[in-house]
């Protein structure tokens, strides 16, 4: 059931809770031993005790709201990357001039890698899928700061088209443990987004280097980030930058693992596949992790409409969709523990196959990845 949606600021605040990883980085950077810590225990461990506490936020608000009135809610997406990139590039140049120590600088660029990839990119997906030409850049502006720019062709034009299909490298497959899944993404993302480019050029009569291909842009900004880290930081700060740039792809592919594991859509035969339905997506409703993630764990929603905005993302019931027994936050935890994540998800996986598709008796081409490429797919 739909809910009248409250566009007041008061209504919106709950959403800009990664503000509070600003004073805990600043914290860290000036006190230097394990101040550094706050900053996973805040992300991670208080979010999911107040997920506790707080329980599920079942609502679903008016998906009809005007745009005009999420403006509050708009507004923390598209003040995040001068804070982010205040966050690093402040921290590169004081890390170079300070007495922290080596382990010390380590353990604030963990911590400040953790706002980048648990929030940074998180902004950077709602971003990257609008229209609006200033968000778009916002999101590359922050893909680009965690050297992973290509996860926009990757996600706008591999990953919503064929999402629990084998031409998908981040639907995570039954049994995959997480570190063979990280490495296989590592590996095939980049590769399969140049692809989907190229070929994409391809069809419109352009050659894969014309200037409209955004790996040049990805290329450039990616550069340019360097070249600032360097700059401020010498050959540390560059280091620094790139083990900050590390932790957050860790946290994005954790999520991505999450989101997706051992889901697949039914193979209709000849490279044909079903349609995308909320079924193909674990949803969460779990209420403070929403709202640092702002409403990404509503990912079956997410899925279904593409260009919903984050504020007006709808639940779904057990009977529609999949549910996560906790918010991602402990659920990536899980995932770092491949026994206690397949103890804990596989029976859910198998009651999904028993409750949405009965009729299917051998999964193992599912299993290993082996049914055919859909067709058309880029």
């Amino acid at each position: 059931m739909q809910t009248a949606f409250r566009a007041r600021l008061i209504d919106a605040l709950p959403f800009w809770l990664s503000l509070g990883m600003v004073p805990l980085a600043l914290l860290a950077a000036r006190l230097g031993g394990w101040w550094f810590a706050l900053m996973p225990l805040y992300a991670w461990y208080l979010m999911t005790m107040l997920d506790a506490v707080l329980g599920l936020n079942q609502e679903n608000p008016d998906t009809e709201t005007p745009e005009s009135q999420l403006i509050w809610y708009r507004a923390i997406t598209v003040i995040w990357f001068p804070i982010q990139a205040a966050m690093i590039f402040g921290a590169i140049w004081y890390a170079a001039r300070s007495d922290l120590s080596g382990w010390e600088k380590l353990g604030l660029f963990f911590g400040i890698g953790v706002a980048s990839g648990t929030i940074g990119i998180v902004y950077a997906h709602e971003l990257l899928h609008q229209r609006n030409k200033l968000e778009r850049w916002l999101g590359d502006l922050l893909l680009a700061s965690t050297l992973y720019s290509h996860f926009r062709t990757e996600h706008l034009l591999v990953h919503h088209s064929w999402v629990a299909t084998p031409r998908d490298a981040v639907s995570a497959r039954y049994n995959e443990g997480f570190f063979r899944f990280f490495l296989r993404v590592l590996v095939e993302c980049p590769k399969s987004a140049w692809t989907a480019e190229t070929r994409r050029l391809t069809r419109s009569g352009r050659s894969k280097f014309d200037r409209r291909n955004p790996f040049w842009r990805y290329g450039a900004l990616q550069l340019a980030m360097l070249a600032l880290a360097l700059i401020l930081g010498g050959w540390q700060g560059l280091l620094l930058f790139l083990w900050q740039a590390f932790v957050a792809v860790w946290q994005l592919e954790l999520t991505n693992y999450v989101e997706h594991y051992g889901l697949t859509r039914k193979h209709l035969g000849d490279g044909r596949y079903e349609h995308v339905l909320p079924r193909h997506s674990w949803n969460s409703s779990h209420t403070a992790t929403n709202w640092l993630l702002i409403n990404l764990q509503r990912h079956s929603d997410h899925h279904y409409k593409p260009d919903r905005r984050f504020p007006l993302l709808q639940t779904y019931s057990d009977e529609e969709a999949p549910q996560l027994p906790m918010g991602y936050p402990a659920m990536t935890f899980l995932a770092m523990v491949p026994p206690l994540w397949r103890r804990r998800m596989n029976p859910r996986v198998r009651a999904w196959r028993r409750q949405f598709y009965p009729e299917i008796t051998d999964w193992q081409p599912y299993n290993r990845g082996a049914l055919p490429m859909p067709r058309g797919a880029l």
